[in-house]
């Protein structure tokens, strides 16, 4: 069994790049038993094509997500 537990979570609003409809993404940042951090990504549900993903991030990494300026939010999607 895994322990997880959540850390802070945000929605990110964009543009859908096919249909141009606004939509939002969201971000959660989850504490793993063993130390680890994992971060989940998941764009819009009305996106022409929903993605998500599972990133494990160290504890640097994730300090940085957390402290990411507002205009630099989503940048771990790329």
């Amino acid at each position: 069994m895994i322990h997880m537990e959540m850390i802070s979570s945000r929605s990110l609003a964009f543009l859908d790049a096919q249909s141009l409809a606004p939509d939002q993404a969201q971000e959660a940042l989850f504490r793993v038993g063993d130390g680890r951090f994992l971060l989940y990504l998941k764009d819009g549900e009305h996106s022409s094509m929903t993605e998500e993903r599972v990133i494990f991030l160290d504890l640097r990494e994730a300090l940085i997500w957390l402290n990411e300026p507002a205009q630099e939010r989503g940048s771990f999607w790329a």
